[in-house]
């Protein structure tokens, strides 16, 4: 597999009138504008049939976005978040079928007894207010300290069927990613409903949680089908370095923490400085230094020409977006839009094809990109 950090120069920005930016890429110029603004920590999100964008904030709240930017008052019955360092109102994303069912699910930060966890849960959005909020499932065990490494994002398969949710390894005790029985560092595939499908790896399996797809991961904060394929990517954190690209396959380990590109933030290797070894998956792309990547999505059929089909990667720091053009499920050389202009925590895509950028700070924007 490529595992070369290829490095394409940033996107140039160009003068535009006022309330408009714009840059010039390697493949055309885009413009720039706020969609809406006065967000705190805007972290997920997905549309609803009527066009409007469902949205999440970190300290815990919820909101709709209109197709022209209007931002609703905080959405009535979100549930008790733990909004403390990286924890809180997470991802949310309406079903497939939100049409007929109504239902959304939300992940958050939550404290249970013991300490803290990550929670997926299930809802419906009814006259703008979530109703009937269920806890699907608590990534056990809980932890008492630290408030770091969540993860929270989620995906929809294809066909609608299953969910898939990534956890972090809660960076205190890194071997968690490593245990089978613990569901910190892994992605996590359940049907709906909350039930463990039947064709998940580890179902059946002695001392194994059986909602377990995948394991030996950090921190994955974005996870999404590949449309022109139906494969599962995710990104994650690594530490000191060592951010990943990873191509998902079932049962498969990921390695971390007993391989890795990245090293302790103070500077020593990790587990001896291996970065491959047997029974580990490498990482389809690797970065160093590291580029800090959050959210991520795959640009439609209606997006700008010569982003049709490429991956977007949010990021956090340094700040910009990754686009990878992708020929099946293999990337290619990278372009960074937007570098060092905005902390990205999420890339959507609208109805209509135009990227949208969650930005990640106390005074959050929603950036719509178009071409020029």
């Amino acid at each position: 597999m490529e595992r070369r950090t290829l490095l394409a120069a940033p996107a140039l920005l160009l003068a535009l009138p006022a309330g408009a930016q714009g840059f010039r890429a390697r493949d055309g110029q885009f413009r720039v504008t706020t969609l809406a603004e006065g967000l705190e920590h805007p972290w997920g999100g997905g549309f609803l049939p009527d066009g409007r964008l469902l949205v999440s904030e970190r300290p815990g709240r919820a909101r709709l976005v209109s197709p022209e930017g209007r931002v609703s008052a905080p959405i009535e019955g979100v549930p008790a978040v733990e909004a403390a360092n990286q924890g809180g109102l997470l991802d949310i994303q309406p079903a497939p079928d939100f049409a007929r069912t109504q239902e959304v699910f939300l992940v958050t930060a939550t404290l249970v007894q013991g300490g803290a966890l990550t929670r997926l849960s299930r809802a419906r959005l009814v006259d703008g207010a979530l109703r009937d909020v269920t806890p699907v499932l608590d990534c056990t065990p809980a932890q008492s300290r630290g408030r770091h490494h969540f993860g929270g994002r989620l995906a929809f398969s294809p066909d609608g069927a299953h969910i898939f949710l990534t956890t972090g390894d809660r960076n205190v005790d890194r071997q968690r990613s490593q245990r089978l029985d613990d569901l910190a560092g892994k992605i996590i595939r359940l049907t709906r409903d909350g039930r463990v499908p039947r064709d998940n790896p580890f179902v059946g399996r002695d001392g194994a949680r059986g909602e377990i797809w995948s394991y030996g991961h950090r921190n994955p904060q974005g996870i999404a089908f590949n449309p022109a394929t139906g494969t599962l990517f995710s990104a994650e954190f690594g530490p000191r370095g060592g951010d990943e690209l990873n191509l998902i396959r079932p049962g498969l380990n990921y390695g971390w923490p007993e391989v890795t590109y990245g090293r302790e933030y103070w500077g020593p290797a990790i587990s001896g400085g291996r970065t491959e070894g047997p029974g580990f998956e490498p990482p389809l792309r690797h970065w160093n230094p590291a580029i800090s990547p959050s959210g991520m999505g795959f640009a439609p059929a209606n997006a700008p020409a010569p982003w049709r089909g490429s991956l977007f990667l949010g990021c956090l720091n340094p700040m910009g977006v990754v686009r990878l053009p992708m020929q099946g499920d293999t990337p290619g050389e990278e372009e960074r839009l937007l570098w060092d202009q905005y902390r990205i925590r999420h890339t959507i895509f609208a109805p209509d094809g135009a990227l949208l950028l969650l930005t990640d700070h106390g005074d959050g924007r929603i950036l719509r990109v178009t071409a020029a």
